[in-house]
């Protein structure tokens, strides 16, 4: 009996540090599963806030876009159509007046028929600019193919494409993926000085791909993208509204090329 109590006594403190065993490594998992918990929110709450901080820029940018065509627009319908009208009120208060002689009342006719005709012009580009006549009425590709001859008229630069598009956008994505293009090409001319561009469309069963290049001078991306003038400010608020994705590369002197792929899912 003496011996079973001896050995009762043994295995009670090895039963008692088996459960206390046991409850530390219970505690322990306990706490580093909140603590793995807790840093895993973080990291969410972090990309969530990165996440945000984004958007926040892509709608500012798009903001900023929208102000300064408003802007422009506003400044061409003050250049070109308000001060000219005002041109022809003038003339034709002198002719309401009666005190013009025959040889001044054609000339102040002429007069009018040459600003109306001038203000018609104009009105007609600030709605070529709003949307592109050929975009709405022939689509995209015949769009994208008369902006390249416009350029390329010029003689300035040699522009080439080569395009597959199967109209899988809307008019309304038609006409950003148009600007996006549109403001690819101003830059490559304005910034770039490039005399050579090429634009490459092409859309698969699953992926839209649009791939620019140009000859240009060349930048730094990193700076660039840190800088982010308006023009890629423009570009890049564009292709977020696509839920597209932009990859650029270039270097100084080694010209640039603009990558973009949409997901055929992400508009559907």
């Amino acid at each position: 009996m003496e011996e079973f109590f001896t050995e009762e006594n043994k295995i009670i403190p090895i039963v008692l540090s088996a459960i206390f065993l046991l409850l530390f490594m219970a505690v322990t998992l306990v706490l580093f599963f909140h603590f793995a918990r807790k840093k895993i929110v973080e990291k969410e709450l972090e990309k969530s806030a990165i996440k945000l901080d984004g958007q926040k820029k892509i709608l500012q940018a798009t903001i900023e876009t929208q102000e300064r065509e408003r802007k422009r627009i506003a400044q061409d319908l003050h250049d070109a159509i308000s001060a000219k009208l005002n041109v022809v009120s003038l003339h034709v208060n002198m002719l309401m007046d009666g005190s013009l002689t025959t040889t001044e009342q054609q000339d102040a006719l002429g007069s009018v028929l040459d600003v109306t005709t001038t203000v018609l012009e104009s009105s007609r580009q600030i709605a070529h600019d709003l949307l592109p006549p050929i975009l709405d009425n022939f689509g995209l590709v015949e769009a994208l193919k008369e902006l390249l001859a416009e350029f390329g008229a010029t003689k300035k630069v040699v522009a080439q494409h080569n395009i597959n598009y199967l109209t899988s956008l809307t008019k309304v994505e038609e006409l950003h993926l148009f600007r996006i293009v549109q403001e690819l090409l101003n830059n490559s001319i304005r910034h770039g000085k490039a005399t050579i561009i090429r634009l490459e469309l092409h859309d698969a069963d699953r992926v839209m791909q649009l791939v620019y290049k140009d000859n240009g001078k060349g930048f730094l991306v990193k700076q660039a993208l840190k800088e982010s003038g308006l023009g890629l400010k423009n570009i890049k608020s564009r292709i977020a509204i696509l839920n597209g994705e932009l990859h650029i590369k270039s270097n100084l002197n080694e010209g640039a090329t603009f990558t973009i792929n949409i997901n055929h899912n992400s508009y559907e």
